[in-house]
């Protein structure tokens, strides 16, 4: 299977671009690492407004209140779950910046303004109760259903186990490999398996859309067909257990769309949408395209190139200089893919 996709490499090229020669895109190794690092990113949006404590809660019947449905409560879930975190994940950053939940917030910042997604709140919220991460705080929790489809979402750890078994399984592991590996040496080999389970767990709640598929028809075109790219890339991005931390996070999402998009919106062509912003839309949209076309076979090879540390390593230099170098040609995703691919010494899947 292996051999046979990469012989394929010019047919590919020739079928998607009309052409089979490719640019000497392999030197976007070269580039240092440092050259597109940054700090002192902005917090999420009304960061400083969100619960950090129980007591900013309600309290009602011996019971916390948590209305995940309002922007600031479902940003207090995650600030509480990154300070129930902290002290697993000292080793990755000072100050807490180096926890791997930092995606979820961050993400959910960028979707203040571009949509929602109730799953990645609440299930791993849930799961971190049920693992006994908040076995310091004597209390239960009510999760708030929405005004309208509440039939769709679950609220409670017994709920969302019948509801999306997959889901809750997943970040329950992910809990307990943190808790387990606070007594483990905080090398690197720790901080990637704990990156591991992370996106394991992210994965499953990505997988979780098709069962909201049918509300795709809501949206615009352009903004539908880009949540199935983002969701397609996420897989290739998963592949090199990402550094979802906070400096990492914020950086990768300074590329991606900063509104919904609408019927119109043609990247690279959308004035109002920054040459970055543009730049990112047509790449994920290459990525899904050539994986489309090949059937999966550009993620199996991609996936085979990501089973050691430092194919990973390299494959998230790669994707990161695919985001962030303007100058990439979305005809050599393909190629490039290949190259690395046929590098590594990994066995095959």
């Amino acid at each position: 299977m292996y051999s046979s996709l990469l012989v394929c490499s010019k047919m590919v090229i020739s079928y998607l671009f009309g052409t089979s020669k490719v640019p000497l895109l392999l030197l976007l190794f070269l580039h240092a690492e440092g050259s597109v690092g940054h700090v002192g990113y902005p917090p999420p949006p009304l960061w400083k407004d969100v619960p950090e404590s129980l007591d900013e809660f309600t309290s009602q019947n011996n019971k916390i209140v948590i209305n995940p449905w309002n922007y600031i409560e479902r940003m207090g879930m995650y600030k509480l779950l990154l300070n129930a975190t902290a002290k697993y994940m000292t080793f990755l950053g000072p100050n807490n910046t180096g926890n791997v939940l930092w995606g979820l917030p961050l993400q959910h910042g960028w979707q203040f303004h571009t949509g929602i997604n109730y799953y990645f709140a609440a299930i791993p919220f849930l799961a971190a109760i049920e693992t006994g991460l908040f076995e310091d705080w004597p209390v239960e929790f009510e999760i708030l259903p929405p005004e309208e489809m509440a039939d769709d979402f679950c609220y409670t750890v017994s709920g969302c186990h019948s509801l999306i078994p997959d889901m809750m399984i997943k970040w329950k592991a992910f809990f307990e490999h943190l808790k387990r590996s606070s007594s483990k040496n905080q090398d690197t080999e720790n901080q990637d398996q704990i990156l591991y389970y992370m996106w394991i767990a992210h994965r499953a709640s990505i997988l979780a859309v098709p069962k909201f598929s049918e509300r795709l028809k809501y949206i615009s075109g352009p903004e539908a067909s880009f949540g199935v790219n983002w969701a397609n890339t996420v897989e290739f991005i998963a592949a090199t257990h990402f550094h979802t931390n906070y400096e990492e996070t914020s950086r990768f999402q300074t590329r991606l769309p900063q509104r919904i998009l609408v019927d119109g919106d043609n990247a690279p062509y959308i004035e109002d949408l920054s040459a970055e912003e543009n730049h990112t839309l047509v790449i994920f949209y290459w990525i899904q395209r050539i994986n489309t076309f090949l059937g999966g076979g550009l993620l199996k090879l991609w996936r085979r190139a990501m089973c050691t540390e430092p194919g990973r390593a390299k494959g998230r230099h790669l994707l990161e200089n695919m985001a962030m170098n303007l100058k990439f040609v979305p005809s050599g995703i393909y190629y490039v893919m290949v190259q690395l691919s046929r590098n590594q010494a990994c066995p095959d899947h």
